[in-house]
């Protein structure tokens, strides 16, 4: 029975140069001991409904990170989207906030850090605070890691969120058509 593990940062870079692993635009600064940075880009989405309803796509607003940052407010799910994008073979990747992130109550997914071997696009984030809290595009937001896997697998390859070019609104209604 294989072990499952975490990669190293610096099996990260091996399995890029291997091809299982993309993430572009890629900087060696933000490569950590198990991990790499992603950064924020400077769009996010609020909702327009007050209430959702699982089984209808709902109204979206954009709203631009100014160079001054964006004041966002508790009770309020911003998404946005990570800078880079990321592909994923062979691994199953994983998305967390960063450490001090977190400690100033920013979280930067609700449950979906969670991603598929074969995953191929930017990272959606379901960002919440704590309280009032002012944001920059570009900084360092959340990393993400990689599992090993064990046992036969498919990769994911035609979900609707597969080959993602911007911040994607929950599809869930798509499921009741």
């Amino acid at each position: 029975m294989k072990e499952t593990m975490i990669l190293s940062g610096k099996e990260i870079l091996k399995e890029m140069a291997n091809g299982n692993i993309a993430i572009d635009p890629f900087d060696d600064q933000q490569i950590n001991p198990n991990s790499y940075n992603l950064r924020l880009h400077n769009k996010l989405m609020i909702y327009q409904d007050s209430v959702f309803d699982m089984k209808k796509k709902h109204a979206m607003e954009t709203l631009t990170i100014p160079e001054n940052g964006l004041l966002l407010k508790p009770g309020q799910l911003y998404l946005g989207r990570t800078f880079e994008y990321t592909e994923t073979h062979r691994y199953v990747p994983m998305l967390e906030g960063r450490s001090s992130v977190g400690r100033l109550g920013l979280c930067v997914h609700v449950t979906a850090g969670f991603g598929d071997v074969g995953f191929a696009g930017f990272w959606t984030l379901e960002i919440h605070c704590v309280q009032p809290i002012r944001i920059y595009s570009f900084v360092e937001i959340c990393q993400i890691y990689y599992h090993t896997i064990q046992g036969e697998y498919d990769e994911y390859c035609d979900g609707k969120y597969q080959n993602n070019t911007d911040i994607q609104p929950s599809m869930l209604y798509k499921d009741f058509l």
